[in-house]
């Protein structure tokens, strides 16, 4: 069967009254409790969405969300009452696509979950003209696999920092500021500065030949980033 979203959270109340919640708003959602029952529920049906706590009564979601990564490249939101910066930092590291606190408020994630479906669902082919390949001898976009080139070496990244370095591209060689951002890549108004710069960094990572001296995608201080082509330099 084919689900919206899967909830993966040990607290069953929590986990099931948002379940209900999503279900009255037509995002068919199901869920489950553990990581056991969670590789049970994918292998069985489809899902287009993840809802990940961290702690899991029989391990960590952190390890789910990396297994998971390997075979499945949906977005994945954690949900989490740990609200450090390292766990949120982790958890985008890691494939995650946002980072939730708890408690959350059903009404707001709902929202979230909605954009975030139809922001990966959005596969028509208006859409995917409006992303170009790009080749510049040493970075290559191939828009039609959606795949990054890095020398000839082929690079994984998410299909959020997919979006985000498209668009960079797309809009090469100015300012592209982070609410135009957060329209545009996020189409949402909840994601934070906090989620951008640990995909940004992580896109540097993948791309750039010194990460902490980025040639490439180059910070605006407190206005946003600016994709360089190299003859731009």
């Amino acid at each position: 069967m084919k689900y919206d979203c899967l909830i993966i959270d040990d607290e069953k109340e929590l986990a099931n009254n948002t379940c209900e919640y999503f279900n009255m708003f037509d995002v068919k959602t199901a869920a489950v409790y553990s990581s056991a029952e969670a590789d049970d529920f994918l292998s069985a049906n489809e899902v287009s969405l993840l809802l990940l706590d961290i702690n899991l009564s029989d391990g960590s979601g952190f390890e789910f969300c990396k297994k998971i990564r390997q075979a499945l490249n949906i977005p994945i939101l954690f949900i989490s009452a740990r609200n450090t910066d390292d766990d949120k930092i982790i958890a985008l590291n890691i494939g995650g696509d946002d980072y939730i606190e708890k408690p959350y408020s059903l009404g707001v994630l709902l929202a979230k979950v909605k954009v975030v479906l139809k922001r990966f669902g959005n596969t028509d082919t208006d859409n995917l003209k409006k992303t170009e390949d790009y080749d510049d001898g040493y970075l290559k976009l191939d828009s039609v696999n959606k795949t990054v080139f890095v020398n000839g070496d082929e690079k994984k990244i998410t299909s959020i920092e997919w979006k985000l370095l498209s668009y960079l591209i797309e809009n090469r060689n100015r300012l592209v500021t982070k609410t135009e951002i957060f329209d545009n890549v996020w189409n949402d108004k909840f994601t934070t500065d906090g989620t951008l710069n640990v995909h940004v960094r992580k896109i540097r990572e993948a791309i750039e030949k010194d990460a902490q001296d980025p040639k490439y995608i180059v910070t605006v201080w407190k206005e946003g980033y600016k994709f360089v082509a190299p003859e731009n330099r």
